[in-house]
């Protein structure tokens, strides 16, 4: 971890483990995912101790406060360190997953593959969605 020098914002994503790697918090950055202070940036862009990220990360958002500052990638304990999430922004994110939870709750997946008389129905219904 270091002082107060200022850290590239793709770098500050990879450190603070929100991403495997700086490639893919670049690329995040680049597609308008992470938002510093509610604006797009590019990933050369500093964070400094104090800024507000918000930071989609597939169905997840985490907005996050940063309160410190790492050139390269730590411990997960060094990691949290980093960061401090607002409680709202852990909230919406179990209420998002308890919500797909519940809408993947009724799904039941098929004991076994389709025999070849079942997979000749599910061939012909597809036919009829067709025309």
């Amino acid at each position: 971890m270091s002082g107060q020098a200022p850290v590239r914002i793709d770098a500050w994503l990879w450190a603070a483990r929100f991403f495997k790697t700086r490639a893919l918090a670049k690329h995040a950055v680049e597609r308008g995912r992470v938002t510093l202070g509610g604006v797009a940036c590019r990933p050369a862009h500093e964070v400094r101790v104090g800024h507000a990220l918000r930071i989609v990360r597939g169905e997840e958002i985490f907005e996050v406060e940063v309160t410190g500052l790492a050139h390269k990638r730590g411990s997960v304990a060094v990691a949290q360190s980093l960061y401090r999430e607002r409680e709202a922004s852990i909230k919406a994110r179990e209420a998002a997953r308890e919500q797909r939870r519940a809408e993947r709750a009724g799904y039941q997946p098929p004991p076994k593959r389709p025999d070849k008389r079942a997979r000749r129905l599910i061939r012909a219904l597809g036919d009829i969605d067709s025309t």
